[in-house]
C-alpha cells in the first residue's frame, strides 16, 4: 500500500514567504496565461486573476482576438496579447520572458492549436503547468511528455487523468501509474479529486482542505492560475502544487459557513483567496 505524506497548515506555513517591505511588482514575478477560444474565454480571465490574487507581480494573458476586450474589461490589472485568429490559438508567440506558464485552460484541441501547442513546446523552457485541453492533446500523443521541462505541473481531473495513463482497477493501480508517468518524465501530477494528491516522483502528498463546493465549472482554471502565481513568484514547482492546493481547497472551507456547498462559484474561490491567506499569517 502506497502511504501519502499529509499536507497539514504547518507543513504550508513553513512553505509560505513573506513578502518583504521593500518589494515591487518587478520582484513578485510574471505569469504568463495561454488559453481561452471562442465561448471559453472565462477560463483565462479566471486564471489569469486568480494568478494575480496569488501574489503575482505581473500577469500576461494570450488568447484569440475575441477575448480582448473580455478579459480587459473583466480584470484590467491583467495585460493581453491576442492570437492572429478571432475564435482559436494558432501560433503562440510573446515578446519577454515569463517566470512560469500556464497553458491549456479553455483552449480547445481544433488541429491549428493542437499544432500551435507542439511548437510551444518544442521551443518552450519556462516552467510550465499544463491543464485542461492542453492535458487531452498531450493524451492524443504521449511522446510530447518528452517536451515539457523538468518539473512541469500537470493539473488533470479524472476524466484526464485516465486520458492519459488508460483505465484503472482500484486507486493503488491508478496511483502506480500516476507514479510511473511521473517518474518517467520527471514531472508533478495533481490528482485533482476528493482528497488531491500531488505526486512528484515516488513522493506523494495528500491534500486535507476543501470540500464539494469546489465541484462547479471553472474551480481548475483557478487552481492553474494559482499555481502559475506562485511558481512565477519563484516557489520551487513542488512547493507551489502542495500551497497551491491548500490554498485552493482552503477558500472552499472559509466560505462554507456564507456560501454552502451549491452557491459557491469559481469567482469565489478567487474572493475568498485574502482569507485563505492570512488564515495562514
Amino acid at each position: 500500500m502506497i502511504s501519502h505524506q499529509t499536507i497539514s497548515k504547518t507543513a504550508i506555513q513553513k512553505i509560505l514567504k513573506p513578502m518583504p517591505a521593500d518589494s515591487h511588482k518587478g520582484q513578485q514575478g510574471h505569469a504568463l496565461l495561454i488559453g481561452g477560444s471562442f465561448g471559453k474565454i472565462g477560463s483565462v480571465c479566471l486564471s489569469s486573476k486568480a494568478a494575480l490574487k496569488s501574489g503575482c507581480g505581473l500577469v500576461t494573458a494570450f488568447l484569440p482576438k475575441c477575448g480582448y476586450e473580455i478579459i480587459q474589461t473583466y480584470i484590467p490589472e491583467v495585460m493581453a496579447i491576442t492570437d492572429e485568429n478571432h475564435e482559436i490559438i494558432t501560433n503562440v508567440h510573446y515578446n519577454f520572458m515569463p517566470n512560469a506558464i500556464g497553458i491549456g485552460v479553455g483552449i480547445g484541441q481544433d488541429e491549428i492549436t493542437q499544432h500551435a501547442f507542439y511548437n510551444f513546446l518544442k521551443n518552450n523552457t519556462v516552467q510550465l503547468i499544463v491543464d485542461a485541453d492542453a492535458l487531452n492533446i498531450l493524451s492524443k500523443d504521449t511522446s510530447w511528455l518528452s517536451l515539457l521541462p523538468s518539473k512541469a505541473i500537470l493539473t488533470p481531473h479524472k476524466k484526464e487523468l485516465e486520458r492519459l495513463i488508460g483505465t484503472w482497477q482500484n486507486e493503488e493501480e491508478k496511483l502506480q501509474k500516476v507514479i510511473e508517468l511521473s517518474t518517467e518524465n520527471s514531472i508533478i501530477i495533481i490528482i485533482k479529486g476528493a482528497p488531491t494528491v500531488i505526486v512528484d516522483g515516488e513522493n506523494s502528498y495528500k491534500n486535507t482542505t476543501g470540500n464539494q463546493a469546489l465541484a462547479t465549472a471553472g474551480s481548475g482554471d483557478v487552481l492553474t492560475g494559482i499555481i502559475t502565481g506562485l511558481v512565477a513568484q519563484n516557489y520551487q514547482p513542488i512547493e507551489a502544487a502542495i500551497l497551491g492546493v491548500y490554498l485552493h481547497g482552503l477558500t472552499a472551507d472559509i466560505a462554507l459557513p456564507e456560501k454552502g456547498f451549491h452557491s459557491f462559484i469559481a469567482s469565489d474561490c478567487i474572493d475568498y483567496l485574502p482569507k485563505a491567506f492570512l488564515s495562514l499569517l
